[in-house]
């Protein structure tokens, strides 16, 4: 499925004006927040958040089924709350899977079992120490992020300069990190509903 993303493009949609692209979080997850932890509980907190779908009965927002429904291509990130989050929208239709667009990791401070927080607060903590601190336990770093969501960026670009908008449902901090890859390649941001669950950003290429 890949490779339909990354296919070599006809010189004829090469001139073409660029769709935007969209980047929308997926909804809210089937786990409760309302606990509080400590640093190894919130480690299995995270990691059952990355398996799990959506929490049942949400409706996507309107705006956010008009984009998909005028896009030329929809794809999600390959974790569960993110596949529903696009299923959900798509009413049937095809959409890729891309493990490119999967979560930054959030492996939390080795602080003291003593030290409970909501899982909010450690995210925040885990976000800040992985972010400035290099704190990744093994996992995927900030510099290996970076260059994933660089490669990221030139997979939407390389389909939006084809004309057609594209709408990704991935997640809240990879999203950001994307966007900022964006930028960087002369994009822009034009809207934004900020973090939330099922919230949209929209980048456009400034002429």
């Amino acid at each position: 499925m890949a490779s339909v993303l990354t296919a070599e493009l006809p010189a004829a949609s090469r001139t073409a004006r660029p769709g935007a692209i969209i980047l929308a979080r997926h909804g809210e997850p089937a786990l409760s927040r309302k606990v509080r932890l400590n640093a190894a509980e919130y480690r299995q907190f995270w990691a059952n958040y990355e398996i799990l779908g959506l929490l049942p009965g949400q409706t996507p927002p309107a705006k956010l089924q008009r984009f998909v429904e005028g896009c030329g291509t929809l794809v999600a990130s390959t974790r569960l709350r993110s596949i529903e989050s696009a299923q959900a929208l798509a009413r049937g239709r095809e959409f890729t899977r891309h493990d490119m667009l999967i979560e930054a990791p959030l492996p939390p401070p080795n602080w003291p079992a003593w030290i409970r927080l909501s899982p909010k607060m450690w995210g925040f903590y885990a976000r800040v120490w992985w972010w400035f601190f290099n704190h990744h336990e093994g996992q995927e770093t900030r510099s290996e992020a970076e260059k994933r969501a660089d490669a990221a960026a030139e997979m939407l670009i390389e389909h939006a300069v084809r004309g057609e908008d594209v709408v990704v449902l991935a997640h809240g901090f990879f999203n950001f990190m994307v966007g900022r890859s964006l930028k960087r390649r002369g994009w822009r941001l034009v809207s934004s509903e900020g973090w939330k669950y099922w919230s949209t950003r929209r980048y456009e290429r400034a002429l």
